[in-house]
């Protein structure tokens, strides 16, 4: 099935008039495409029928607060993230400008609207006995099923709780949160350094893998209301510390349509092989109806931007998975996602099974406790109501 449509097909689907179809390009609710004939356009077949789905539900509220919960209208206004034309931003800057010079310390300063040193200017107090006991259990094991564990006894409430009102404390909390949560990933002590060094150090990178490692956590920082975002605010809203925002965004991001999606990502690398050509491969796998994980995004039609800047520093010296990425284009028209792209850098550089969705994690938690501060800054407690569905009392 083809991946574009033309204007009349398009229009046909939708039921409109060519005419009405260009005013919704007009009016931002669906994006045209050059064609190979310059006299006409093409529309994305994904787009069309989400705007026909969205035009059918109409303006029942109880259908449009449903699908606003499955990549739908926005529920609630954030001043964080924008993702709009293909491209990402945190707080209107390009973030795939900022992945290419800044600190992942900056980026976190920029998203949590407080100075740099008043989050970074102290030196982290060690990880509590507590972690040093635990943390032996967990050897072994992946980030995956390690991480949150290890962070919850490793971190502590007070300089985040909802009471705390000094703002430089409180900014201090925030940085030391990140700082712990990264000595859990590295099982390395508690450190002051930049943050992607500590991971440098850790797995015995050179300048390139580290400054990788940085782009990396930068382009993870925040995407906007995603699940594991989600799940943040509504545990701010409730009055919780910043420490339990954190092991909330953990438990939500573990799931394999979220950030466990890099382990799915592993698996299906592992049973292609490091073959030359893929195409067969994979064309055999989607015949048996099963999907290519790491691929397609659908707030990003035209490629998802934050994978598209990490594979660069990647792909040129790794001609087979060019290959893997070209030839799913070829049979899908889907370019790799970002879980994609940390899978790539973690064989790439050879870090341990399982740092992909520890990369995710790190750099994602910027992102939550940006979201908290606003949650609390908003004041508001998110609690919707469910349509209930079941049997009615006798």
């Amino acid at each position: 099935m083809s991946t574009y449509l033309s204007a009349a097909e398009a229009a046909e689907r939708l039921g409109v008039s060519r005419q009405t179809l260009y005013a919704y390009v007009s009016r931002g609710l669906l994006r045209a495409h050059d064609a190979d004939d310059p006299r006409e356009r093409r529309y994305r077949r994904d787009e069309v029928e989400r705007l026909a789905t969205q035009r059918a539900r109409g303006r029942k509220p109880k259908e449009v607060a449903k699908a606003a919960l499955d990549w739908g209208a926005p529920v609630l206004e954030s001043a964080i993230t924008l993702i709009l034309g293909g491209r990402l931003y945190y707080r209107g800057e390009d973030a795939t400008r900022l992945a290419e010079s800044a600190g992942v310390e900056a980026v976190a300063a920029r998203l949590w609207q407080c100075p740099e040193d008043w989050a970074f200017g102290a030196e982290p107090p060690p990880l509590p006995a507590a972690y040093q006991a635990l943390a032996p259990s967990y050897a072994g094991q992946g980030p995956q099923q390690a991480l949150l564990p290890l962070f919850a006894v490793a971190s502590g409430d007070d300089a985040t709780a909802v009471w705390q009102q000094d703002a430089q404390r409180q900014a201090a909390g925030w940085g030391e949160l990140l700082r712990v949560l990264f000595a859990c990933l590295l099982g390395a002590p508690v450190s002051g350094a930049p943050l992607h060094a500590q991971c440098a150090a850790a797995w015995e990178l050179d300048a390139a893998g580290a400054a990788l490692v940085r782009q990396a956590l930068i382009l993870c920082a925040d995407h906007e209301l995603n699940a594991s975002s989600f799940t943040a605010r509504c545990v701010a809203s409730t009055g919780a510390s910043l420490r339990a925002v954190l092991i909330a965004g953990l438990a939500a991001l573990s799931g394999g349509r979220h950030g466990g999606m890099t382990a799915r990502i592993e698996a299906f690398w592992d049973e292609l092989g490091d073959t030359a050509e893929p195409l067969s491969l994979l064309r055999r796998r989607l015949e048996r109806g099963e999907k290519l994980p790491g691929f397609g995004h659908p707030l990003y039609p035209d490629g998802d931007v934050r994978a598209a800047q990490l594979l660069a520093g990647i792909l040129p010296q790794r001609p087979h998975w060019q290959a893997l990425v070209d030839a799913v284009e070829q049979l899908t028209g889907q370019r790799p996602s970002i879980d994609f792209a940390l899978v790539a850098l973690r064989r790439h550089l050879r870090l341990p099974e399982g740092t992909a969705f520890g990369l995710f994690a790190c750099g994602r938690a910027i992102g939550w406790i940006a979201h908290a501060l606003e949650q609390r800054a908003d004041g508001q407690l998110i609690r919707p109501r469910a349509a209930y569905v079941g049997p009615l009392p006798g």
